[in-house]
């Protein structure tokens, strides 16, 4: 649920280490955004994470047959591929 979708605004206490404290207003000052709304941000987005993994989807037979087909059969590689196979990862630079 966003803000506009909420009747009123509540209060959300919660207590924290000094260092968690400096390190989460580090990085909502990198971002612009006060220290609240970068908590209520990262918090609802990792609460939005965990309800999706909950979820549980049927499928009939066919469909899944055609899905598990698509998972087994690798798209052809591209230039694009193989560039981004040869980029070494940012910590390993």
């Amino acid at each position: 649920m966003t803000q506009a979708q909420g009747k009123e605004a509540v209060s959300i206490n919660i207590r924290a280490k000094a260092q968690q404290r400096d390190l989460i207003d580090q990085a909502a000052e990198l971002l612009g955004r006060s220290r609240s709304d970068f908590m209520l941000g990262v918090a609802c987005r990792e609460a939005e994470d965990v309800l999706l993994d909950q979820a549980f989807f049927t499928v009939n037979a066919g469909t899944f047959a055609a899905f598990q087909a698509m998972l087994d059969k690798p798209l052809p590689p591209t230039d694009r591929l193989r560039r981004l196979l040869r980029t070494k990862a940012p910590w390993d630079k």
